[in-house]
């Protein structure tokens, strides 16, 4: 699509992509091993994007792989305005694992909670095992927050976790529903009550009762409204 547009002489294209693809391959883990967040950084350069506007990296740093502007927009807004609709009591936020705590203490300071964080280790690809937990939940209602639910197995780790330490309610949210493989079976057995995600990529909530899916359409809208008059996109997360 971009090559075609550039070859039919656009004056300007935009590469409006909700959910990059490959975003956690964005290092080598092991020796030849593809980095390939920045190989597709630049197949979109070189097909002729001009700009991309795209939300929730995995690893904010992926910006500079493109040698284009990015916009790097937050579902935040949009999943704190669902929270703030409903009333809960005695909270805290739980971080998955060290890597999201930033992501974690941001929800918390907007949500005025206090924070837990997960120590994790992965043995294995898309397997999580976890082994300390920084903080108290008993006898709270937990938020988990993360950018990405793939396989659900950290996710479910976690929560089963917390759970085993007192945890009175289990509430999680993400960005994008990858919900691969058994995904959904492994929320469903799992102790969460509610999981929360937006429409980056098409969630079918059907599959269970438990997932619940807010738009992030009225954000991206106002994000290529804001890009095309040259206005400002960072006033969009005062």
């Amino acid at each position: 699509m971009l090559d075609a547009l550039r070859r039919a002489s656009a004056g300007r294209i935009t590469a409006v992509i909700p959910y990059y693809g490959y975003a956690r391959a964005d290092r080598k883990p092991a020796p030849r091993v593809a980095i390939t967040a920045k190989l597709v950084a630049n197949l979109i350069t070189e097909a002729g994007a001009n700009r991309v506007i795209t939300i929730d990296l995995h690893a904010a740093q992926i910006q500079g792989f493109f040698d284009i502007p990015l916009d790097h927009l937050y579902a935040r807004p949009v999943v704190l305005d669902y929270i703030k609709g409903r009333n809960f009591e005695n909270t805290v936020v739980v971080s998955p694992d060290v890597g999201s705590v930033e992501r974690a203490r941001s929800f918390a300071k907007r949500l005025d909670m206090g924070l837990v964080i997960i120590d994790k280790r992965r043995p294995r690809p898309n397997e999580a095992v976890v082994y300390n937990i920084i903080g108290d939940v008993k006898g709270k209602t937990c938020f988990i927050f993360d950018d990405l639910v793939d396989t659900a197995g950290t996710l479910a780790q976690v929560a089963h976790s917390i759970k085993e330490h007192g945890a009175a309610k289990i509430i999680a949210a993400a960005t994008h529903g990858v919900l691969s493989r058994d995904a959904v079976d492994k929320i469903d057995k799992s102790p969460i009550e509610e999981l929360i995600l937006t429409d980056t990529i098409p969630v079918n909530a059907s599959k269970s009762a438990k997932i619940k899916v807010v738009s992030v359409a009225a954000l991206l809208a106002e994000a290529i409204k804001r890009n095309h008059m040259g206005e400002s996109i960072s006033e969009l997360f005062k």
